[in-house]
């Protein structure tokens, strides 16, 4: 709104020319939705504890889970407000990139506050029928394959993949691979992330630094010179995402000062299918999938050892009549409280390795 509203005026006074520089509008975007998440955030704690909309612990976690019981839930709310208040006022709004982030935060927003909806208020104690989010999840990843590919005047770019590590080397996926992958990861992460949403500060803390990778990213790509020095593709318009990005890592850090141990409020599938989706998102605007599988890869941990649990457990009790289980309890960070760990150890462990990650990630750009 206010790049709409300002730079124009910039032919009257040189003053307004602030509003055309993405680093000048990143920065207010992250301050604009960190101040708003810690001022609404009390408000919705105190509309949701009044409305009774509070977590009910599932019976096969960790029994120190049950002192969390009646924690409000659905406090992605808090996040999304944040980011989207945020990014309307900071972003140009005429850019299709946002425009399909805008997209891709409000569908998956609505569906997982439908699922949240229906176990807080309806106490429907499974929420949204599982097949109904798979369906809702892939409607919107078709849409947005098809707007992403069929917006380009160059197909056959977009549906390239960059490789790190390696100099000059670009997957041409074609658009029979393309459709595909795109589907995969915008169900897949978006999924994992809410498996990931499991310990305080957990989900939230790892997002901030898988955002922090790709906003990087998108600054890079988006500049010109800066794009061929390190010789990366230049995309025209990836460089307003690292407002969205800033907004978006503004509104989490805000959110983590009510999620962080013990924690005030949960995000819910509200917030986190919505976080994962707009990861899955990103990167595939920034052609980045495999640098994001790289700073991303604790939440394809989460998702992985939950896969691993559930088909080994139902592998051995077909052979030998008992399930058997690899972990003690799967989403894996449940295994390492079982294993005696605090909660805050092990979010500000997952964190570490997120930071690490994030690094292996990005040193793959001067490799290249």
């Amino acid at each position: 709104m206010f790049y709409h509203m300002f730079v124009p005026l910039a032919e009257y006074s040189i003053i307004f020319n602030v509003f055309r520089y993405v680093t000048f509008r990143s920065i207010a975007a992250f301050v604009t939705a960190l101040l708003f998440a810690l001022f609404i955030g009390p408000t919705i704690i105190r509309k949701l504890k009044a409305h009774s909309a509070v977590e009910t612990i599932d019976e096969d976690v960790p029994e120190r889970h049950r002192l969390k019981q009646g924690t409000p839930t659905m406090g992605g709310l808090i996040i999304l407000f944040g980011l989207m208040i945020s990014s309307l006022l900071w972003n140009n709004l005429s850019n299709s990139f946002i425009l399909m982030m805008y997209l891709t935060t409000i569908w998956l927003g609505v569906f997982g506050f439908l699922d949240d909806y229906l176990k807080n208020f309806v106490k429907a104690k499974k929420g949204l029928i599982p097949r109904y989010k798979l369906l809702g999840q892939i409607s919107l990843a078709i849409l947005l394959t098809l707007a992403i590919y069929y917006s380009s005047s160059n197909r056959s770019i977009v549906t390239t993949m960059q490789v790190p590590f390696l100099k000059n080397v670009v997957l041409q996926l074609g658009w029979y691979l393309f459709f595909p992958l795109v589907v995969f990861m915008i169900v897949g992460t978006s999924n994992a992330v809410n498996l990931t949403d499991g310990l305080d500060g957990l989900a939230a803390g790892i997002t901030v630094f898988a955002a922090l990778g790709l906003g990087i990213m998108s600054y890079l790509k988006g500049n010109f010179v800066l794009a061929s020095y390190l010789n990366l593709e230049y995309i025209y318009e990836a460089g307003e995402l690292i407002v969205f990005i800033s907004a978006l890592i503004g509104t989490l850090i805000g959110f983590l000062w009510y999620n962080s141990y013990p924690a005030q409020v949960f995000m819910g599938d509200t917030g986190s299918l919505t976080l994962g989706g707009i990861l899955a998102v990103l990167s595939v605007m920034l052609r980045e999938q495999i640098f994001f599988l790289i700073i991303g890869l604790l939440f394809v941990t989460e998702a992985v050892s939950v896969i691993m649990q559930r088909y080994y457990f139902k592998y051995t009790r077909a052979k030998m009549g008992t399930g058997k289980r690899i972990f003690l309890c799967a989403p894996i960070h449940h295994h390492y409280e079982l294993k005696g760990l605090h909660e805050s150890k092990i979010v500000i462990r997952f964190w570490i390795l997120a930071i690490l990650l994030v690094a292996i990630g990005l040193s793959t750009i001067k490799l290249r």
